[in-house]
């Protein structure tokens, strides 16, 4: 993790986000106090595998079945 002031990221912001690219956190920091976290996002290349949930749960056969009126209206708030 590495702290940097305002002043030295406006100087030169494409330095701090190359360093994210390299997955460091910057921390902005602001009269002594952090104000801001900038970090790499979580890597979302890794797929869930296909049937991870298999046999947990079933679909109703009504599942896309119009609602009862009650409900719609309830929905609605009618």
């Amino acid at each position: 993790m590495l702290n940097v002031t305002i002043d030295e990221i406006q100087s030169d912001p494409l330095k701090y986000l190359r360093l994210v690219e390299e997955e460091e956190t910057v921390v902005i920091i602001l009269s002594e106090q952090a104000i801001a976290e900038i970090r790499p996002i979580g890597s979302s290349k890794q797929l869930r595998p296909f049937g991870l949930c298999a046999g947990e749960f079933t679909v109703p056969d009504d599942f896309d079945a119009p609602l009862r009126e009650d409900m719609l209206n309830a929905f609605e708030g009618k």
